[in-house]
């Protein structure tokens, strides 16, 4: 429990919590437009930048509904996270580059917060199939403007900073994409985590570059401990480099389960209702022998549920994070949204509270994770945004 004290009580408090859409400002000039690696820049060395975009994020219910997905919220600044990840995306590749895989309800709302993207900007899934699918699909749209096109494929739901070092990080794996390898962007683990997916890295191609040694997928809790004495392990972050060629060779060899043969003769409705469920890490990155990982330099979170707001959103010095009309008086640790009605916590520690749309859900930042046990809904999750196994 927090500290009592007699002399004061301690409050913390914010006031209303807005959660509309603030359109994205005026972005510079992308990345690859002005930078070299030491020869000129062509146009076929821009990249393509496609953000996965569908998926409802329960574990951010009840803030977070089909209609108004956890991609539309303030999670990682005073923005929704779509409008962070597409000006990221801009800076990269310019608007004109920028593909949004997303489903048709979240188009309208999507266009709404990024009036700088055009209707060719989206890429409407039929039917969710996961990450697999999308970014073939994707990658066969963009081989059919440009051949030898590299894309880098971003998520809609990630917090990373500062800008300038996620553009390096990519111009690195932008420079090293080619020759039918697949790279993937590791994260240096700041903590055992237990929830996310690694790699182990082999010998290094180029400085900060190297190959994928193995994949691992959800590590207990000492074995995450050890990946993170050792060094040579690194976080998943789910963001992919490849030659868009490139992915579908793989896809070719690797992943029979995405009908790759239906996207080729025009039939986008069947390629989606007959390729299988299937994350794009599974599909090729776990079963090619030529896969690499370009070490990031920037701070990255996949915003997994609520308990990484102490992470993303600055706590007060009661180490409270306050969204919305809401105090805690005495009590710490807590993280607290409110978007249509007062919320007040008084001497706790450690809660999550949120009051949104008609609901409200109180647990432990502990057990905040754990929270769609509480749903009975077979197959909501199938294409989480986070599509990744073990990270859905």
């Amino acid at each position: 429990m927090p500290r009592r004290t007699h002399a004061s009580a301690r409050i913390s408090e914010r006031s209303r919590l807005d959660v509309a859409l603030v359109p994205t400002t005026n972005a510079a000039e992308p990345i690859f437009g002005a930078c070299e690696y030491g020869h000129p820049v062509s146009q076929f060395q821009r990249p393509f930048a496609v953000v996965l975009a569908g998926g409802v994020g329960s574990r951010f219910w009840p803030a977070s509904r089909p209609e108004r997905p956890k991609q539309l919220l303030p999670l990682g600044s005073d923005r929704p996270l779509i409008v962070d990840t597409v000006e990221r995306a801009i800076r990269l590749a310019g608007p004109a580059r920028t593909l949004i895989v997303t489903g048709d309800q979240l188009v309208g709302p999507f266009r709404d917060a990024l009036p700088e993207l055009t209707s060719d900007s989206f890429l409407v899934e039929p039917e969710p199939r996961g990450t697999g699918p999308a970014l073939a699909w994707a990658a066969h749209e963009i081989a059919r403007r440009e051949p030898e096109a590299v894309m880098v494929s971003l998520h809609a739901d990630h917090v990373i900073e500062p800008l300038e070092d996620f553009l390096d990080t990519l111009q690195r794996g932008v420079a090293a994409a080619g020759g039918e390898r697949l790279f993937c962007l590791g994260i240096v683990p700041s903590r055992p985590e237990t929830g996310y997916g690694y790699v182990r890295l082999g010998d290094e191609i180029e400085p900060e570059v190297y190959e994928a040694a193995e994949f691992v997928e959800k590590p207990s809790l000492e074995k995450a401990r050890d990946y993170l004495d050792s060094g040579r392990y690194v976080w998943n972050s789910g963001i992919f480099v490849w030659r868009a060629v490139d992915l579908l060779t793989a896809v070719r060899r690797y992943a029979p389960e995405i009908r790759l043969d239906l996207l080729e003769a025009g039939d986008v409705d069947g390629f989606f209702q007959r390729s299988g469920p299937i994350a794009v890490d599974v599909a090729v990155m776990e079963r090619s022998d030529r896969v690499g990982v370009v070490a990031a330099s920037f701070r990255w979170d996949d915003v997994g549920g609520w308990n990484a707001l102490h992470r993303t959103r600055r706590p007060d010095g009661e180490d409270n994070v306050i969204l919305g009309q809401a105090k805690v008086v005495e009590g710490s640790g807590n993280v607290v949204w409110s978007e249509d009605g007062d919320v007040t916590l008084f001497r706790v520690t450690d809660l999550v509270v949120v009051h949104s749309g008609g609901h409200t859900f109180v647990t432990t930042r502990e057990d905040a994770s754990e929270m769609k046990r509480i749903f009975d809904r077979p197959g909501e999750e199938e294409n989480e945004t986070a599509d990744r196994r073990g990270r859905s």
